[in-house]
């Protein structure tokens, strides 16, 4: 069983890296067959936007774009209004626990303030990586396990990671300068906040801790999950500083935007914390610490948070803000994103000297440009030939799973991820 396992792993390594050399070929003939407009596709709905005219044209039929509806990780992990609503009912008392009165009796303005920063930040968003706590934990646990009081406390483990995510972005919201976040102004640029929003940050962490010990620390898993909480803290600030490291002038080194450095800044931002931590934790939860199921579902779910982040990107691009709730930016910031390397790869000399002056600006002009460029370089099919191979591959992976991890599961959570449209 041992070498039957190696083997599928060798089979799986060889198609990542094929089609890892797919993507990073450089194509000199842009009117080839394989790049050639479907005929086929030309007649399309008039209500369609413009912009997706242009990149459904492609040979393969972009899945992020083929359907006028939002993808539905963008919109919300994919759960029935009674597990949403079960999961919101459990917020407002977190925050009483947190800010009950007796608690800081001689202080009460800080737990008003506290009560103020976790209800302003903390339930606004998709919540995706709670929501999969919960669902992941009911996937997981033995039937006769799954009590009431066993899923109240999956659903508070879901709100300790919507608290880390939200410790996460009160600070990159900061580092970034963003100005809104979910449709709202960021927390630190409200008059009575700035830069006192870092010390916030460090509130939310502190109450997501005290959460933790508060629910979970007669639980024989409570070491395990504060090893992981701690780890994942670890991983995503060295994510910032990978980030980070290639934003510290004016305008980014292109020639430093690697595949290598983008999928470690992928791993470390996104996918270890978004896609590992829920899932883990519920393993744990449900008192399972083998290494070898833990390993096999980290595997699965580090590719998934991968594809994940390459998605964002392609969205960040070609978006409809309309649709996706944001305006993308990435172009304008000059990241490392997926599209940007891929080009520096594909790009001849005179192209990467059009990257090289355009990218990382803010003007509407230069933006422009790059995305100009990223179309004369046949971007959109190489990604939707990468989202086709990807999904296949994670789907063989899922299959290969054997430590009675529940494939259902992984299966669901890609079925979030990819068929995320555009309207």
């Amino acid at each position: 069983m041992f070498s039957t396992r190696k083997s599928v792993e060798r089979i799986v390594q060889a198609y990542k890296n094929e089609i890892r050399r797919q993507i990073s070929k450089t194509t000199s003939v842009t009117n080839s067959d394989a790049m050639a407009p479907r005929l086929d596709q030309a007649m399309q709905d008039e209500a369609i936007p413009k912009k997706l005219l242009n990149l459904q044209k492609y040979h393969r039929f972009l899945s992020t774009l083929n359907s006028q509806q939002l993808p539905l990780a963008a919109q919300g992990l994919a759960v029935s209004k009674d597990q949403s609503r079960e999961f919101m009912a459990v917020f407002p008392d977190i925050v009483r626990d947190l800010t009950e009165t007796g608690k800081h009796y001689d202080v009460p303005e800080a737990s008003k303030w506290l009560a103020k920063l976790l209800q302003y930040n903390v339930p606004n968003g998709k919540k995706n990586r709670g929501l999969a706590t919960v669902l992941a934990y009911k996937m997981l646990e033995k039937k006769e396990n799954l009590t009431p009081e066993n899923i109240h406390l999956a659903n508070i483990m879901g709100w300790c990671i919507e608290m880390f995510h939200t410790h996460q972005l009160l600070l990159n919201d900061i580092m970034e300068g963003r100005e809104m976040r979910r449709g709202a102004p960021c927390w630190y640029t409200r008059a009575d906040v700035g830069l006192g929003g870092i010390n916030d940050a460090i509130l939310v962490q502190a109450a997501m801790h005290s959460t933790l010990k508060r629910n979970f620390s007669d639980k024989p898993y409570y070491k395990n999950v504060l090893e992981m909480f701690n780890e994942m803290l670890l991983k995503s600030s060295i994510g910032h500083y990978l980030e980070k490291s290639l934003a510290r002038t004016e305008r980014p080194d292109l020639t430093q935007f690697t595949m290598d450095k983008y999928v470690a800044i992928s791993k470390y931002r996104t996918a270890y914390y978004t896609f590992q931590m829920p899932v883990s934790l519920a393993l744990l939860m449900s008192g399972v610490d083998d290494p070898e199921t833990h390993r096999q579902a980290k595997t699965i779910l580090l590719e998934m948070g991968q594809f994940f982040q390459i998605q964002d990107d392609f969205l960040n691009c070609f978006g409809e803000p309309s649709a996706t709730g944001k305006e993308g930016t990435d172009i304008q910031d000059g990241k490392c994103t997926w599209l940007a390397v891929v080009a520096m790869q594909r790009a001849n000399a005179a192209q990467k000297q059009v990257l090289l002056d355009h990218y990382g600006s803010a003007k509407p002009e230069d933006v422009a440009v790059i995305k100009s460029l990223y179309e004369e370089l046949q971007l959109p099919h190489t990604y939707s030939v990468y989202e086709e191979a990807t999904y296949d591959l994670l789907r063989t992976q899922i299959q290969q799973v054997t430590r009675g991890l529940p494939h259902d599961l992984f299966f669901k959570i890609l079925d979030n991820i990819f068929r995320r449209n555009i309207v």
